[in-house]
């Protein structure tokens, strides 16, 4: 993922055009183009209008899959965000996402892995584009490897948690109604101007994982791709996802080895000092309730990613 740190000399000459027209974000023609694009865009992002309304946002979003992440209790929403009438707290609209966090209330190592992501942000999309075209082929060869395990049909509904810049929902196999939750509001806002760009349609929302503002039952789909190694609460987490997918739902997770932590993020000054020596990963694996289906643990995209499914009773 940020590889590209280590590299940057050797892909140098990739940041410039090759061809003549951008190729589409589903596809990996006209690689050149695309890092020199998403190069100019990183730099061009203070310009574009990528909020929409409030009365837009409610137009598009059912509230009633809402729910308050601190009491799940129902939601109202207004022009200016989500409002629980119990107790009448308020979760406002912030650049395009509804935003249920508080930045400064964040703690342990989701409140460290928010402030990487937030500095990182600009330049995450493009370090990653660059990264995968080295090690992989390109992007789709790098997404397919794990995004083929899940199960989604046209017009269904699908939660990525940890959803970043967005990166992922061009390669989705289906048409689906798309809903993403990131506790960075840096990567939100770059997930907001791509969709755009995309011409996808997409509900963002800043919150933990630990604590999903939806009810229970609501996805036809439910994955996550990147970061809960280190989340504060990785277990609560996997329960969360639990919660909020269909009965029958095939659920995946993907994260790094650590053959890839070790051996890249540790070595790359821009990101070293969060991944510390002697830091232990959680073992995801058992982090999966016995009474779920069909577990299956995989190793992925050279033995740098782990790619976990299982079904939900």
């Amino acid at each position: 993922m940020l590889s590209f740190v280590e590299k940057n000399k050797k892909m140098s000459y990739l940041i410039r055009p090759e061809a003549e027209s951008a190729a589409d974000p589903g596809t990996d023609g006209g690689f050149g183009l695309q890092v020199y694009n998403e190069y100019s865009r990183t730099f061009q992002s203070k310009r574009l209008n990528c909020t929409m309304s409030g009365k837009r946002m409610i137009e598009m979003l059912q509230a009633q899959m809402l729910r308050d992440p601190s009491t799940y209790g129902e939601l109202k929403l207004e022009e200016t965000g989500a409002v629980n009438p119990e107790n009448g707290r308020q979760y406002p609209w912030k650049h395009g996402f509804l935003a249920f966090l508080e930045e400064e209330d964040a703690e342990g190592s989701n409140k460290k892995y928010l402030e990487l992501y937030n500095r990182i942000a600009r330049f995450y999309r493009l370090s990653n584009k660059a990264y995968f075209a080295l090690k992989f082929g390109g992007e789709r060869s790098y997404r397919a490897q794990f995004l083929s395990s899940l199960e989604l049909r046209d017009g269904q509904r699908v939660l990525e948690t940890s959803v970043g810049s967005g990166d992922n929902f061009p390669y989705l196999r289906a048409k689906a109604e798309l809903y993403g939750l990131d506790i960075s509001s840096g990567m939100l806002k770059q997930a907001v101007c791509n969709v755009k760009r995309w011409k996808l349609q997409a509900h963002l929302f800043q919150g933990t994982a630990e604590r999903l503002p939806f009810r229970d039952n609501s996805f036809d789909c439910v994955y996550h791709v990147g970061g809960i190694n280190y989340f504060s609460d990785p277990l609560a987490a996997v329960l969360e996802m639990i919660r909020v997918a269909k009965p029958g739902t095939r659920l995946m997770i993907a994260d790094e080895t650590e053959k890839l932590v070790k051996g890249t993020y540790g070595k790359v000054p821009v990101v070293k000092g969060y991944f510390q020596q002697g830091e232990e990963m959680p073992g995801m694996l058992g982090l999966i309730p016995p009474n779920m289906l069909e577990i299956e643990y995989k190793e992925v995209c050279k033995g740098l990613m782990y790619c976990i499914t299982f079904r939900k009773p």
